[in-house]
């Protein structure tokens, strides 16, 4: 077993079963798995190598393959069980050729398996599985059936198991620490940019002997009237007084998230403002009274808007989503939304970030939290930082 793999043997196991049986259900023979969170779900495969092609290839039967550019292989022998994943590459002139392409590799590698015929899942919608790459797999095997399995593995990620939780557990103390630290260096003057760096360093140094990863969403953090918009980042201008600015921020340990978003205005707030945070703060605990096993996503959903309503706020946007183990450009699972539309069930085990915020047309407040479902009871929440608008005179 190779000494970086980052959980057991058995968790793995674990994983394939699932996945397989998911694959079953939808009557595939193999599964080519592009996206690279799923990569180092089913393998541990971890690298920053998602710019090119790679997979993972996973059959019914037998072991999984990581396949990708050759160089990389070095680092999948590196990160992946090599005792359960075998590693196989494509020759660099396949890298950005205009004469050749990766998923002519990947065919014929299919075909030496067995699948020139075979019902071939493919996650189609996915931010690193290209047109290009699809006609391609046209081209070079006609005679197979391919099938759109987006988010296929995506949902056996959901519930999420107690060694994922741990995890989690260490990212949420780094989230914690990071959304402290903004909210203390935030004064008048402060240049954004710079305030980025020291909570890039932050969240870097981790806790103790757990070291931060990269977030897979660089920190969001807009002032003023550009916290309308949630997800602008940063630029070179100074923090004023009179100004909102939220912080979104995550916590990553071993690339499992926990994102937080809290809010500092710089002076005395305005009416507007305070009646947002109130609106947000009893909003987050309705929703979060609402996170139960055996409730539907949309009532949470439902539990924020009743208290908006109230509040006379319109928020249409969706509310949270499950988060876990992954990379950019996204820390979300994209499977499950708290909005009204959806009716899925919440299991202990699953975990999200609750998202509220308030975005107007010229200002906007946030305060967030990452929650766990639990056995029995309202949802847990990962992090410990009160909920509120952080206020500097």
């Amino acid at each position: 077993m190779t000494a970086n793999t980052p959980f057991s043997t058995a968790e793995y196991e674990r994983r394939l079963a699932k996945t397989r049986k998911a694959m079953a259900q939808a009557d595939l023979d193999v599964l080519i798995a592009t996206d690279p969170s799923n990569q180092a779900w089913l393998t541990g495969y971890d690298g920053w190598t998602f710019y090119v092609h790679q997979a993972v290839i996973l059959p019914m039967e037998g072991k999984p393959m990581w396949w990708g550019r050759r160089q990389d292989a070095n680092g999948a022998v590196r990160t992946v069980d090599t005792d359960r994943t075998e590693v196989t590459s494509y020759p660099d002139h396949y890298v950005q050729s205009t004469e050749l392409h990766p998923m002519q590799h990947l065919a014929a590698t299919l075909k030496t398996m067995g699948f020139e015929t075979g019902r071939i899942g493919l996650e189609m919608e996915n931010y690193y599985f290209s047109a290009k790459a699809f006609t391609t797999f046209l081209e070079e095997m006609p005679e197979a059936t391919f099938v759109d399995a987006t988010a296929l593995v995506n949902w056996q990620r959901g519930v999420k198991s107690d060694e994922e939780i741990a995890f989690m557990r260490k990212a949420a103390r780094i989230a914690e620490k990071v959304s402290l630290y903004a909210i203390e260096r935030a004064e008048p003057g402060v240049r954004k940019n710079d305030l980025a760096a020291e909570i890039y360093a932050e969240a870097l140094r981790g806790i103790d002997d757990d070291w931060g990863d990269y977030p897979a969403i660089v920190p969001l953090m807009p002032s003023g009237s550009d916290a309308a918009a949630p997800h602008l980042t940063w630029n070179g201008d100074v923090m004023k007084t009179g100004e909102a600015t939220f912080f979104e921020l995550a916590g990553c340990y071993r690339r499992y998230h926990t994102p937080l978003s809290r809010t500092v205005f710089l002076g005395k707030p305005p009416e507007h403002i305070r009646n947002g945070e109130a609106a947000l703060v009893e909003g987050v605990e309705a929703g979060l009274d609402m996170a139960r096993a055996g409730n539907r996503a949309c009532d949470v959903a439902n539990a924020l808007g009743a208290v908006m309503d109230k509040a006379g706020i319109v928020r249409g946007a969706r509310c949270g989503y499950p988060i876990g183990i992954s990379y950019p450009p996204d820390w979300g699972e994209r499977t499950i939304s708290f909005r009204l539309e959806d009716q899925t069930i919440l299991e202990p085990g699953m975990t999200f970030h609750f998202m509220p915020g308030i975005w107007m047309d010229d200002w906007g407040i946030e305060i967030s939290e990452s929650i766990l479902i639990t056995e029995d009871g309202p949802a847990e929440t990962f992090c410990n930082v009160p909920r509120q608008l952080y206020v500097k005179d």
